[in-house]
């Protein structure tokens, strides 16, 4: 089917439910279609989800949902005894307990709009609301994996506050971590230890001979959701979304100045710190958004509050919680870049 087909068809579909304002909710073919189109734009935002242990919304079993995390089986060193069968060894699990939050948005779309808009406003509601549902849910994996104690500061520096302006990520430092990871005998991802990073971040290590681009190494088909190549054993993801501190506990740009007799005080400024986390299999676990996870809430004109059939809206909910599973298979670089002037906290 060519782009404009499918475009044209996209319209179709969406008109079709705008106008169907005697009957109330949508087709189940329609609610497919919309639900598709938010899983659609939300899934590429979704980097530091794509890594993690995944479980499900637990069915009517109220905000708790378990994760688990697996204890290595010790070395089996006693040699079998001929047409005995051994005790066998237990799985150690230990169950983590995390209680689930609900987010959400929605748009309200009037049907002045909708009869002098030529674009359709619906598909292109879902498909923005489906962005921000992504980074909505992506953040707060995120904000969960920064809250591991497993850190390395670029420089030797032993705090974030102490880093300086030539703190910046190396391949050494990336060695590190991965050396961490390995001294915790950490399971791979696909045969490699996976890094996040940020563009800013990432710039240094592109510029480095080492560095390898992912065409390189491996075929689309095969590629994680936005891998840009690999250094030191560790494959590289770029998100914009990666942590970002900007505030008193990172180095100072420029002092404070107290009031003067004539003068308001001036707040002090800061260098912006930036996260690049190396993570293994089974450091951190979250909620999976699909089957339940992430919802499509469409209203057409007429529905609820809505007497002389003025508006629809558009929305989307979903339940999430990230936990870390076992710091020791993750190791969090905080460093700077020549960027860290300009970005802002995220």
């Amino acid at each position: 089917m060519n782009k404009n087909r499918r475009l044209i068809n996209l319209q179709l579909m969406a008109e079709m439910t705008m106008n169907a304002t005697t009957s109330p909710g949508l087709s189940v073919e329609n609610k497919t279609f919309y639900d598709k189109v938010l899983l659609r734009d939300a899934k590429p935002n979704l980097v530091h989800d794509q890594f993690a242990q995944k479980r499900n919304i637990p069915k009517n079993g109220g905000k708790t949902i378990e994760f688990r995390k697996f204890a290595s089986l010790p070395k089996a060193l006693t040699p079998l005894t001929e047409g005995v069968t051994p005790d066998g060894s237990l799985l150690d699990a230990t169950a983590i307990n995390a209680t689930v939050s609900q987010y959400g948005d929605y748009v309200r779309i009037t049907d002045v709009v909708k009869l002098t808009t030529i674009d359709n406003v619906l598909v292109e509601s879902v498909s923005m609301l489906g962005d921000q549902a992504g980074r909505t849910l992506d953040t707060i994996t995120r904000d969960a994996m920064a809250a591991g104690t497993n850190v390395i500061f670029a420089g030797g520096r032993v705090s974030r506050a102490t880093l300086t302006t030539s703190d910046k990520l190396t391949v050494q430092l990336i060695k590190k971590a991965a050396t961490q990871l390995k001294r915790y005998n950490t399971p791979t991802i696909d045969g490699s230890y996976v890094g996040i990073v940020h563009p800013d971040v990432a710039y240094d290590l592109m510029n480095d001979p080492e560095f390898i681009e992912w065409q390189k190494y491996t075929t689309s088909d095969k590629l994680f959701n936005g891998e840009i190549g690999k250094i030191a054993g560790v494959r590289f993801v770029e998100s914009t979304e990666a942590k970002i501190w900007n505030d008193n506990t990172c180095p100072v740009k420029t002092a404070a100045v107290p009031a003067g007799e004539d003068t308001p005080a001036v707040d002090a400024t800061y260098y912006s710190v930036f996260s690049t986390v190396i993570v293994g299999k089974n450091a951190y676990a979250t909620t999976d958004v699909e089957g339940g996870g992430l919802q499509t809430i469409i209203k057409g004109l007429g529905e609820g509050e809505d007497p002389l059939n003025q508006r629809c809206t558009a929305g989307w909910k979903a339940l999430k919680v990230a936990k870390i599973l076992n710091n020791s298979f993750m190791v969090r670089i905080e460093s700077l870049s020549d960027f860290s002037d300009k970005e802002a906290a995220n």
